[in-house]
């Protein structure tokens, strides 16, 4: 028995904290002491920390292995006589290394807190019951040895299959047979060329959360936010199994019996590039008071995974369902809310669960690809092209263009990162294009030239003061386009896209489109990066 238990503390998960006493309810925990952070014994500690030098090495190592072995080939060492030394001196390092693991082991073998964590563990394993899982939700361990709360499996879902979710797909280009074969063979190098781009750097540079010290270097962050969400505002933690074999790392917080109207409306989040729950846009709509579901990309914190459209939608896919069947949510109490590249996964949302009350966009754009070749060089314009159209294809305004709710975006007057040119260019901001081709698509008889000219001018305006003259210079009467768009909506009761506008004089058409720009679009005078304050948060406007 002491050796078996000896083994699990061998290879059991890392523990960082403990949120609560596992024989306390909830009410005790948060009325009562806070959580603490786990205190490992001297010799956990120490041998914990040589281990944790070691994997810090070699993930530098890992990302640096190009470098490296370029390094090594031109100084003569990847050679048979070379390597066989160094062989035996990596062999004789993972000897060390797991002697350390085995004194850590010890360690944890003799530490009672890590005993009574383990055997929880244990009993949760074999019966994963609400009680054993209220004792686990006490303690903040290595997320991978946490057991599945909610799989794809279990919702009747036509929209998922072992293959994934359907996405939107670039048209092809149709040309003659013959000439299709001879195009493949002379653009095969091209298509490798961006797979290696894609599954190597490209990824990367897309999804910097992903990357392994990035995450290591955010770990007390992120520890220190998730011990806020859990101990504070009584937050769940969630594992869920997405469609492709991901496992997602989500959060609920729960304010249906303490908000009101708004503490029974879910806000989906979904975060930035290098954005997590912990820590990120999930922390406005709480304030505001609503019940909230973060989520992880995949391969960033506690997710699986590599955060490529696919898995992103098969993510979202698994957190809608988890949210509709386990959760007791039905669509139309649902707001999916997201921030920066978040908005792929959250169009995505929208487009396939048209049911949802509402989407809110923040600081996001319209296509990847203009912002792709913003940041390469320019002799690369068709491999980026050709990578970000068959690896990379985040086409937002495709997929907003598909739902037929109330959307509200948000732009950031000051925005680094998704402006082609500059932040002081608040007309190259990306935000500007989903604007413009949602209404479009929604109003296209509005929004003919004298309309996307006026709504141009209005988003040339860099302060509230410079858009309420353009607003007044256009005479806009907001009575007037309200009671246009009830009679329209009332008369005919269709779907977009609205014929309305049709036979309007030009002044009737700017000030329209004026109108719907300001009701779609609020402004925030900010960077890209900066938290949205709960007051910003609002549901879109609807007719």
């Amino acid at each position: 028995m002491a050796v078996w238990l000896w083994l699990r503390c061998l290879f059991g998960p890392h523990l960082q904290r403990i949120h609560r006493s596992p024989e306390s309810d909830r009410l005790e925990a948060r009325t009562g002491r806070r959580g603490w952070t786990y205190q490992p014994r001297s010799l956990e500690k120490h041998t914990d920390s040589i281990l944790g030098w070691a994997s810090a090495i070699w993930s530098l190592s890992y990302y640096s292995s190009p470098l490296l072995l370029c390094y090594l080939y031109r100084k003569g060492y990847l050679c048979t006589t070379k390597l066989v030394p160094v062989g035996q001196y990596l062999g004789t390092i993972l000897v060390c290394l797991f002697g350390v693991a085995c004194l850590r082991g010890l360690g944890r073998w003799r530490n009672p807190e890590y005993l009574q964590f383990i055997s929880i563990l244990d009993e949760a394993t074999r019966n994963y019951s609400p009680a054993n899982k209220k004792k686990l939700s006490s303690y903040d361990f290595d997320f991978s040895h946490w057991p599945v709360d909610f799989s794809w499996k279990e919702a009747s879902n036509p929209k998922a299959t072992k293959a994934g979710v359907s996405l939107l797909k670039p048209e092809p280009r149709h040309r003659g047979s013959t000439d299709s074969i001879l195009t493949s063979f002379r653009t095969l190098p091209c298509h490798i060329v961006s797979y290696l781009i894609a599954h190597s750097f490209g990824r990367r540079m897309l999804y910097p959360g992903s990357v392994g010290l990035l995450q290591k270097a955010m770990r007390p962050m992120l520890q220190q936010g998730q011990a806020r969400l859990i101990e504070e505002f009584d937050g769940q933690r969630n594992k869920l199994l997405a469609c492709d074999g991901n496992k997602i790392d989500t959060m609920f917080v729960d304010r249906r019996k303490e908000q009101g109207s708004r503490g029974k409306t879910l806000v989906i989040c979904c975060e930035g590039n290098a954005g997590f729950y912990e820590v990120g846009c999930m922390n406005t709509p709480l304030e505001g008071g609503y019940s909230v579901l973060g989520w992880n990309h995949p391969g960033f914190a506690g997710s699986t995974g590599v955060p490529f459209p696919q898995n992103e939608a098969n993510a979202m896919d698994v957190v809608i369902q988890f949210a509709i069947h386990q959760l007791g949510f039905k669509l139309s109490d649902i707001i999916v809310y997201a921030w920066s590249i978040g908005g792929f996964t959250a169009s995505w949302a929208a487009m396939s669960y048209p049911e949802i009350r509402a989407l809110v966009l923040d600081a996001s754009f319209d296509d990847l690809l203009p912002l792709a070749l913003k940041v390469m060089p320019d002799s690369w314009r068709p491999l980026v092209t050709h990578t970000v159209r068959q690896y990379m294809n985040l086409n937002n305004a495709e997929q907003i263009c598909r739902y037929q709710g109330p959307v509200l975006l948000i732009r950031r007057t000051k925005d680094e990162i998704i402006t082609t040119t500059g932040p002081e260019d608040i007309m190259s901001n990306r935000g500007n294009d989903l604007l413009l081709r949602l209404l479009q698509f929604r109003y296209p008889k509005v929004m003919t030239e004298e309309g996307v000219k006026a709504v141009r001018q209005w988003l040339a305006a860099g302060s509230p003061l410079e858009e309420a003259t353009v607003y007044s210079r256009n005479e806009v009467d907001d009575d007037w386009c309200v009671s246009v768009l009830q009679s329209y909506q009332t008369d005919r009761e269709t779907p977009f896209p609205w014929s309305v506008g049709d036979e309007m004089a030009p002044e009737g058409r700017r000030q329209l489109a004026l109108f719907l720009a300001r009701k779609y679009m609020r402004n925030f005078e900010s960077t890209h990066c900066t938290p949205l304050p709960c007051s910003e948060f609002q549901p879109p406007w609807k007719l």
